[in-house]
């Protein structure tokens, strides 16, 4: 891919049954193949997309921390314009669409995020917590560099534990507006938040000190077309039309 710290690797597809606690569901996902970085975009790498200098008191090669799901976005669509690719995201105002056809950086989809991380493992982790992740365990007060834990099967390493990292989802458009989702786990985080399947989400604006991300890369369907990879915005606009919507559930914000 180019940059400081900043490489890719060919996940294959397959199938998966993501499921959401929460609500109490699983449905079945197809995915296709897929680039993702081997870490989670670390200083180095953002601030030489930007033209900055890397911020004063801060390790290059942790990972980003502190940006929005809006930055990660238009930092993906910088970086792709840089690397000469087609950018993933079309940015009006506060909306955001999503280019499946385009083979430029983006975030991954939930499913393409669970599917790397588990890397054909089906238990909570795909090695021992203390092996592969940065978490509560080790005591330490904040992101930790990169790659100095176990990578998983596909040699992607920070998949849990150190940040959160940003995906392309809503978190759920008919209790939590306008949220994103965030898997992965943090460094402060206890064990039972650093596994595969766990789920938080944030509004698209907040910067967080335990939230970065990683990037995709890769067309996964036709330029037009409104799913893939596990997303569909159909699916997101029927669950926002949910009525009538319980006491303290916000409506989805139009952009």
């Amino acid at each position: 891919m180019g940059g400081p710290l900043l490489e890719t690797v060919g996940i294959p597809g397959g199938h998966l049954a993501l499921r959401d606690a929460r609500t109490g569901t699983t449905r079945e996902v197809t995915l296709r193949p897929f680039g993702l970085a081997t870490t989670p975009v670390t200083w180095a790498a953002y601030s030489d997309v930007l033209g900055h200098d890397v911020p004063a008191g801060v390790t290059p090669d942790a990972p980003v921390h502190g940006v929005s799901w809006f930055d990660a976005v238009a930092w993906c669509n910088a970086a792709s314009r840089r690397r000469g690719l087609r950018p993933a995201y079309v940015v009006d105002g506060a909306t955001v669409a999503w280019d499946v056809g385009a083979d430029g950086l983006r975030l991954p989809t939930e499913a393409e995020w669970e599917w790397a991380c588990r890397a054909g493992t089906d238990g909570p982790r795909y090695g021992p917590l203390a092996e592969i992740a940065w978490s509560h365990e080790d005591d330490v007060g904040g992101p930790q560099a990169v790659g100095a834990k176990s990578p998983n099967a596909f040699g992607l390493w920070d998949m849990l534990g150190n940040v959160w990292e940003w995906c392309w989802d809503h978190a759920d458009t008919a209790r939590y507006a306008d949220y994103r989702s965030l898997r992965g786990g943090g460094w402060a985080d206890r064990h039972w938040s650093v596994r595969a399947s766990v789920r938080r989400g944030s509004m698209p604006v907040a910067r967080l000190d335990d939230v970065g991300f990683r990037v995709a890369q890769g067309p996964v369907g036709r330029s037009g077309d409104h799913a893939g990879q596990g997303w569909s915005r159909l699916a997101d606009q029927r669950r926002a039309e949910l009525q009538p919507l319980p006491y303290g559930w916000t409506p989805l914000r139009r952009g």
